[in-house]
């Protein structure tokens, strides 16, 4: 087994160079000391002006991703080529603030023709389209039941008419004999007081009994007492009398308002314009039945017509009685404002305010400005339907170099069919997207090409 020597001394000299003898012993001990008295720590010089333009560089970095996230566009971006949008320019102008209506013209007045009692059509006196006056024959009809209903309806009146009148005749007899008897009853006051007197004086001498005195004085007395009762009773009859005289003519009167209903509702047999005027939807036929109530046509007033038409109800608060409107410079006004809301429109009914339109008709459809307020300066962009989309909180704005076209919220404020006021958001010269938004309403940015 071979045996492996310790290197001892030898170890030390591996890595010196051949020919160059080792130290060894204390020899070694002052060669070290020696070479670390020779070494010397080397200091980096630093350089302020390097350290402060670098931390300038990333101060500038940093403001530049600030400013990029806080102004820069976020969320959505899309592609659009700029022949499929509309690009506006805001500018300063007059806005006029009016809106355009589409209106119909229909009757100034009109006057429905219904029937009263229904009936069976005898006869046909006018067509449909006629001009009529007050109280033309338009159409004639029959009812068997109804005139036998009215003819009963005239005997039983008659019949209750004569009965008001035998009471009245038998209270008028009440009164004349009441009046009867207190004159006999006077009459024998008078005689029996004269007989009292020539008795009076004649008991004294002896002629009369002084019986035949006191017969006659109790029949006086018998007559005062009558003529107190009879007067009592008849005041007492005159007060009864008159409370039944009212209620009896008060009777009678409303019998006789019943009797000319009646009669009334027979005359509606037969049809007639109330006013004057043209007839219009008035189409019934011979031997037709029409029933109690039921529309026959209409009466519409001649030449004199109004403007009906349907406002988005966007423009609710802003429509009054009384505002201006015009066609073709004619002037109307708002003479009424329907309540109703329907499918999002409301309706209004214009007038004429001096003369009308001589080519104008019934049914017709006419171009009306409705003036909402006065015209004044302000910044305008076009109308256009990205309104409906966004509903005038924010808009596409285009950048300078026209590559891109940023959302922006702005304040939109009056509108007419051409122009939408800008309030705030917007500056002269600015170019806008005001074509429609359906496809961006999420998006961000717009990049043009």
């Amino acid at each position: 087994m071979k045996q492996i020597k310790p290197l001892g001394n030898d170890f030390k000299s591996v890595n010196a160079p051949q020919g160059v003898p080792t130290p060894s012993g204390a020899a070694a001990s002052n060669s070290a000391a020696a070479g670390a008295a020779m070494d010397r720590k080397i200091v980096p010089q630093r350089n302020p002006l390097k350290r402060i333009a670098l931390l300038l560089v990333g101060l500038s970095l940093l403001a530049l991703l600030g400013y990029w996230l806080f102004t820069g566009p976020s969320g959505k971006a899309l592609s659009v080529t700029t022949d499929r949008i509309a690009i506006s320019t805001v500018k300063s102008g007059i806005f006029e603030d009016f809106i355009p209506i589409r209106g119909r013209v229909t009757p100034a007045k009109t006057v429905y023709l219904d029937a009263v009692e229904g009936g069976r059509v005898e006869r046909i006196l006018v067509e449909d389209g006629a001009s009529l006056k007050a109280g033309d024959l338009i159409v004639e009809l029959s009812n068997a039941s109804l005139q036998l209903s009215v003819l009963g309806n005239e005997a039983s009146v008659a019949e209750q008419l004569n009965n008001m009148r035998s009471i009245e005749l038998s209270l008028e007899q009440n009164r004349l004999e009441h009046k009867r008897n207190l004159v006999d009853i006077r009459y024998q006051i008078k005689l029996l007081s004269r007989q009292v007197s020539r008795e009076q004086a004649l008991v004294k001498t002896g002629a009369v009994s002084q019986s035949a005195f006191d017969d006659t004085h109790d029949t006086l007395d018998w007559y005062k007492s009558r003529l107190a009762l009879t007067l009592e009773s008849q005041q007492s009859d005159a007060r009864m009398q008159e409370e039944q005289l009212v209620f009896l003519k008060d009777t009678t009167k409303r019998l006789e308002g019943n009797l000319a209903i009646s009669r009334k509702n027979l005359d509606n047999m037969n049809v007639k314009a109330p006013v004057d005027g043209t007839l219009s939807g008035f189409n019934v036929e011979v031997g037709q039945s029409i029933g109690r109530g039921e529309r026959l046509g209409q009466i519409d007033t001649p030449n004199d017509y109004k403007v009906t038409a349907f406002i988005d109800e966007f423009y609710l608060g802003r429509v009054d009685i009384g505002q201006q409107a015009s066609y073709d410079n004619y002037a109307m006004v708002v003479s009424k404002i329907y309540p109703q809301v329907q499918n999002g429109q409301f309706e209004v009914d214009f007038k004429f305010t001096q003369a009308q339109p001589a080519d104008i008709r019934r049914g017709q459809t006419i171009q009306t400005k409705l003036t909402l307020g006065d015209a004044s300066e302000a910044l305008l962009i076009p109308n256009g339907a990205f309104y409906q989309d966004t509903g005038g909180n924010w808009i596409f704005v285009v950048t300078q170099d026209g590559n891109q076209a940023i959302r922006r919220t702005v304040r939109l404020g009056r509108r007419n069919s051409r122009f939408i006021e800008v309030i705030e958001g917007l500056d002269v010269g600015e170019k806008v997207v005001t074509s429609p938004y359906t496809s961006y309403q999420d998006m961000a940015l717009l990049k043009l090409n």
